[in-house]
């Protein structure tokens, strides 16, 4: 591979964990970008699994250090995450992403308008919206729903599990991004397996990158825990936007 190319995989895992680490979404960067290196689809979207599961348990254990996670949430969704990941990876072959982009389109403008619609969504928990039915609903949600999504197709997953926390338990934005991590640790891990086992991983790619992508995570993860939740919805509102006009210029371009 081209000199070039390689650097310009660093810098994009850099970014990329930056992402992830605030708001998820990395893969809006890292993807493409290993994309463009002309490698089949698989095996650029198993390396970049590689590459984001070291990226996300270092962003992990940053915000454990610094803030409360939901772990009767994050515990078992994470344990779902990564059966249900490996599911959507197995399946990645088999299920045209041309299917599957506008749905999640759909959804992201849906995110976007219910994050500007809602100025004071995220920025402080809201207690009363906990209940029972609704943790096993943020559980399922998640381990199960996105898990799946993470592993067939991916960019996006660390932001709808953020708007799914906040929106059906209440939490706001930095625990929600906090507790995201356990369950994006999960679905790296589940679709990495399956990939591995595939044989669609560069290793060497994957791990040189994953360098990169702790280093940015690292210093998102700390950005976002300093500057707070109104920091983290800028953020994912840009995100959001990015990733509508990225699928839909794959989608129509």
């Amino acid at each position: 591979m081209p000199l070039e190319h390689i650097l310009v995989l660093l810098v994009a895992a850099v970014g990329a964990g930056w992402v992830d680490a605030v708001v998820g979404g990395g893969g809006l960067l890292q993807l493409p970008a290993i994309l463009m290196t002309g490698i089949p689809t698989v095996e650029a979207m198993a390396t970049n699994k590689l590459s984001s599961v070291f990226g996300t348990t270092s962003a992990a254990v940053a915000y454990a250090r610094s803030t409360k996670l939901d772990k009767q949430v994050a515990l078992p969704g994470a344990g779902l995450a990564v059966m249900s990941a490996g599911l959507g990876a197995w399946a990645a072959a088999s299920i045209s992403a041309e299917v599957l982009r506008p749905a999640v389109m759909v959804v992201l403008l849906a995110v976007a308008a219910f994050v500007t619609l809602r100025p004071n969504m995220g920025a402080m928990p809201v207690p009363h919206l906990r209940t029972r039915r609704r943790v096993v609903a943020a559980v399922a949600t998640a381990g199960v729903v996105i898990a799946f999504y993470d592993g067939i197709m991916g960019p996006g997953t660390g932001t709808f599990l953020i708007i799914a926390f906040t929106t059906i338990l209440g939490l706001d934005f930095v625990s929600a991004s906090a507790s995201a991590k356990l369950i994006n640790i999960g679905t790296n891990v589940g679709a990495l397996v399956v990939f591995g086992l595939q044989g669609h991983v560069n290793w060497a790619l994957g791990l040189g990158m994953a360098v990169c992508n702790v280093a940015g995570a690292q210093f998102g993860a700390r950005m976002a825990l300093k500057r707070g939740a109104a920091f983290v919805r800028i953020v994912l509102l840009v995100v959001v936007a990015a990733m509508v006009i990225r699928l839909g210029w794959q989608q129509f371009g």
